[in-house]
């Protein structure tokens, strides 16, 4: 069941990376274009806004696809010494502060969007971007990050009270530079 259910969230994560991807690759040809436009003479305008729009879209997003690749760094040197269990509440540990953080930023985050839709706020740009338009996207990515977490949460727990402890790091674990060097 766990497995299951962080085998579809995997699936569900490179469909939202590739999206993701793209909206990347169009973002630097955006800024390609503006630059061999500069060459001759004139400009798109906005480049850098749009490329920073980008950047925090890809981040939030993005967040959570490293968390089931179990990209995210980790220093696991007391972790890297004990046995399954102890890997497992290491993992589980880090999991719980993940998910307690990453829930504070997405509840966090909610009150800047809000102000946005309410004042109409708009970038202090020539562009002057509605500032909704891109919290709306970056804030759905903090609680697509927060669900995640805390569903890789709740599968890790639900594997280590059932005694699986060594599932638990396919899922959660970080896996030691020593490990990888053998």
């Amino acid at each position: 069941m766990e497995m299951t259910m962080i085998h579809k969230l995997r699936q569900l994560n490179r469909v939202v990376a590739l999206a993701v991807g793209f909206g990347l690759l169009a973002c630097a040809a955006f800024v390609l274009t503006d630059i061999i436009m500069r060459r001759i003479g004139t400009s798109l305008g906005g480049t850098e806004e749009i490329a920073g729009y980008a950047m925090a879209l890809a981040t939030s997003w993005g967040m959570a696809y490293t968390l089931l690749e179990l990209g995210h760094v980790r220093i696991d040197l007391m972790r890297s010494r004990g046995g399954s269990f102890t890997r497992a509440m290491f993992d589980l540990f880090s999991m719980i502060v993940t998910s307690a953080v990453v829930i504070t930023i997405a509840i966090k985050a909610w009150p800047v969007l809000e102000r946005s839709l309410t004042n109409g706020s708009r970038a202090n740009t020539p562009l002057e971007t509605p500032l909704a338009w891109v919290q709306m996207p970056w804030f759905a990515g903090w609680v697509w990050f927060a669900v995640v977490s805390t569903l890789t949460t709740l599968a890790a727990l639900s594997l280590i009270v059932k005694r699986r402890h060594a599932d638990t790091e396919s899922i959660v674990g970080a896996f030691a530079e020593v490990e990888t060097l053998q």
